[in-house]
C-alpha cells in the first residue's frame, strides 16, 4: 500500500474578474497617491500661501513709494558725473539700440567702423552739437561735455574701438567768502512825536488767486531721458514734439491706445521707448506730457 496523503489546496482571494480589476487599479492608484502626499509634505515648508505677504512691510513700502524721488545735492560739493553706461541708457539707447534713422547700432562693429575712424574728438563734437537727426547732447542739455565723452567712448569701444576712458575733470576750488563789513554806529535816538490818530479806511479784500496748474514732472523727466532723442526732430516718422498737426491723429485714438503702443513698441520705436525699467504709470505720464504740449 502506498502512503499517499491528500494535498491541501489554497484558495485565492480573487475569485471573480471584477475583483481582479479592482486589485489592479488599486495597485496602481495607491502608490501614486502615497507619492503625491509625500511630495506635498516635503515641500510644504518652502511654500508661501498665495497673498500671504501682500500686507508685509516690504510689499507695503513698494506700493506707497513715490514715483519720483527728490535728491538733495550739495551745491558747494563736487559734481558727481554719470558713467558712460548711465548716459547711454538715459539719452542714447532710444536710437542706438535699434539703429534708428541711420544711427550706428550699439556693438555693431561694421556700423561703427566709419565713426571710429574719424577719431574720438570728432565723434564727441558731433554728439555735443548734434548731427543729422541726433539732437545736441542726445536731447538732454543738462549733460556735461565730459559725460557725453564718456558715453561716446562706451559706445565706440563696444564696437571695437580702443579709446581710453576720459579723465574726470577736477572740481573748481570753492570761492572764499568776502569779509563782512562793520556795521555803522547807531545814530542817537530821537523821541518821536505822538502820532495823531486818524480813521483808516479798511483795505479791500484781496481777490482769490487762481490755483497753479498741475505739473507733470515725472512725464517731463522720462520724455527728456528716453523720448526726446527722436521726438525733438521727428526722427523716422515720430510725431515732432509740440507739433499739433502731427499729434492730432494720435490723440484721436485715445490715451490708452497711445500708451499701449509705447509699451509694446511701434515701428522703429523700441518697447517702452528703450526705458526698460520705466513703469506703465511713468510711460503714461510721458505720453500725457507730449500730448499736453501738442494741444
Amino acid at each position: 500500500m502506498s502512503n499517499t496523503q491528500p494535498h491541501e489546496e489554497h484558495e485565492s482571494i480573487i475569485k471573480t474578474p471584477k475583483q481582479l480589476i479592482t486589485t489592479i487599479v488599486l495597485s496602481l492608484v495607491v502608490p501614486v497617491i502615497v507619492i503625491i502626499l509625500l511630495v506635498k509634505l516635503v515641500t510644504t515648508g518652502d511654500q508661501v500661501g498665495a497673498g500671504s505677504d501682500i500686507l508685509g512691510p516690504e510689499a507695503t513700502q513698494k506700493r506707497i513709494a513715490p514715483i519720483a524721488k527728490l535728491e538733495l545735492v550739495d551745491a558747494s560739493g563736487p559734481k558727481i558725473f554719470k558713467t558712460g553706461v548711465q548716459v547711454y541708457k538715459a539719452a542714447c539707447a532710444g536710437c542706438h539700440d535699434a539703429g534708428a534713422a541711420g544711427a550706428p547700432k550699439f556693438a555693431d562693429a561694421a556700423a561703427w567702423a566709419g565713426p571710429n575712424a574719424t577719431g574720438l574728438q570728432s565723434m564727441v563734437a558731433n554728439a555735443i552739437k548734434g548731427k543729422g537727426a541726433m539732437p545736441a547732447k542726445g536731447g538732454n542739455p543738462s549733460l556735461d561735455d565730459f559725460e557725453i565723452e564718456r558715453a561716446v567712448v562706451y559706445m565706440a569701444n563696444s564696437a571695437g574701438g580702443k579709446f581710453a576712458e576720459p579723465t574726470e575733470p577736477k572740481s573748481a576750488p570753492a570761492v572764499a567768502a568776502a569779509p563782512a563789513m562793520a556795521a555803522p554806529a547807531a545814530a542817537p535816538m530821537v523821541a518821536a512825536a505822538p502820532a495823531v490818530s486818524a480813521p483808516v479806511a479798511s483795505a479791500p479784500a484781496a481777490a482769490p488767486t487762481a490755483p497753479a496748474p498741475a505739473t507733470n514732472d515725472v512725464g517731463e523727466k522720462l520724455y527728456k531721458q528716453a523720448c526726446a532723442a527722436c521726438h525733438i526732430a521727428g526722427v523716422a516718422g515720430a510725431p515732432k514734439f509740440a507739433d499739433k498737426t502731427a499729434w492730432a491723429p494720435r490723440i484721436a485714438t485715445g490715451m490708452d491706445a497711445m500708451v499701449a503702443s509705447v509699451i509694446k513698441g511701434k515701428g522703429i520705436m523700441p518697447a517702452k521707448g528703450g526705458a526698460a525699467n520705466a513703469s506703465d504709470a511713468d510711460l503714461r505720464a510721458a505720453a500725457q506730457y507730449m500730448v499736453d504740449a501738442a494741444k
